[in-house]
């Protein structure tokens, strides 16, 4: 922790829709699952608020969320819920916000990435300091909730300069942090001849895209993710699927660092307003290159990397010829992976990342601080 700073008591409040473990449901999920673990070993006291089923659950039941419950398994959806299911997670953060009142003395700072408001409202309602991250575009529930604490203890971060001018557009500044990942975990493979497409399996992401790129190329793809939404996948994916390409589910993190580090290249597709791109960090810090759709923060995670290339969204020939080039690259020069997973732990470690985050943290935590009662110092 930061050298003189006492250790945090910070309530980390995750998305509702899908818990935190592995195989990650997505790079939001990831990224919280880093946030807990990462704090917990700066040795911040770290409580979740995150759905059920998740790890790191305590054994305050008023900080587990429901999880959708869908009927059918082919209706389950990234981006719709299931009957019932608003009134139930609304109910969730009440309850949750009236432990947070009863326990207020318990907490420094709420770290929050829920993409429901109410616990945006916490830092009025609750009088506790509440440290925001925008994972997406402006969404107007959100919006509406930032307008109501303007003058709260709360602040908002971005996991891009590209998220952060957009929810300024409507309004909100933020301080631009760039989401970390573990280069512990995340370590340099070898390489191989096959491409590689990872993430979740929705039409945004168009991984169909990727698959239609290796064709082009004579390549052949390896697609692995959780399938978002089934219609897509049935519709888009599977009639692609075959000799030059394969999808293998979603993966837990050992398994997916394996399958990247063992790719030419990995194709990186998104078709709206990225946010940031976790995928294309995991993907760096294994050594292998990408090549992508430069829309949204993708372009500033690629931001001086070697190994990288992006192109116009979904021109498909361009990025066939970037990736070939790229994997071309790297077959001639095998030091080509030593130098991009170097560049990917200098600028987007864990480390390098949340430190700034826990500064972010400690400083609007401090009105807080102030008012605990002294202790033995650690």
């Amino acid at each position: 922790m930061i050298r003189g700073q006492r250790p945090l008591r910070v309530l980390v409040v995750a998305p509702s829709r899908y818990p935190l473990r592995q195989p990650h449901a997505g790079g939001l999920e990831a990224c919280v699952w880093d946030r807990v673990r990462w704090l917990r070993d700066r040795g911040h006291e770290v409580t979740l608020c995150a759905a059920e089923g998740s790890d790191f659950l305590g054994e305050t039941p008023e900080f587990r969320l429901p999880v959708p419950e869908w009927t059918r398994p082919e209706d389950s959806s990234d981006t719709d819920y299931p009957v019932g299911y608003g009134d139930a997670v609304d109910a969730a953060y009440d309850a949750a916000r009236d432990r947070l009142l009863a326990d207020r003395h318990l907490y420094d700072v709420v770290d929050n990435h829920s993409l429901n408001p109410a616990p945006i409202r916490w830092s009025r309602e609750a009088g506790i300091p509440v440290v925001t991250t925008l994972h997406t575009p402006p969404l107007e529930p959100l919006l509406e909730a930032a307008a109501e604490v303007r003058d709260s203890p709360h602040r908002f971060v971005a996991v891009s300069q590209a998220t952060a001018r957009a929810w300024s557009i409507e309004g909100v500044d933020a301080f631009v942090f760039p989401n970390g990942i573990d280069t512990d975990q995340w370590v340099r493979g070898d390489g191989g001849s096959s491409w590689v497409w990872s993430g979740r399996v929705v039409p945004e992401k168009a991984p169909h895209l990727a698959i239609e790129a290796a064709r082009h190329a004579g390549a052949h793809i390896t697609l692995a993710g959780r399938i978002g939404d089934a219609d897509y996948f049935e519709q888009e994916i599977v009639p692609r699927l075959g000799a030059h390409a394969r999808y293998v589910g979603p993966l837990c993190q050992p398994d997916l660092c394996r399958l990247v580090g063992s790719s030419a290249v990995a194709l990186v597709t998104p078709m709206w307003e990225e946010p940031f791109g976790l995928v294309i960090a995991e993907a760096l810090a294994t050594g292998t290159p990408v090549a992508a759709f430069d829309i949204g923060g993708v372009s500033e995670v690629l931001a001086g990397m070697p190994g990288s290339a992006t192109v116009t969204p979904g021109d498909v020939v361009a990025l066939a010829q970037a990736a070939s080039r790229l994997a071309a690259e790297g077959a001639r020069e095998p030091l080509t992976r030593v130098w991009t997973r170097r560049a990917a732990v200098r600028q987007h470690s864990l480390a390098q990342r949340y430190r700034e985050v826990e500064r972010v943290l400690a400083h609007t935590a401090q009105p807080a601080i102030a008012r605990r009662v002294p202790a033995v110092s650690w």
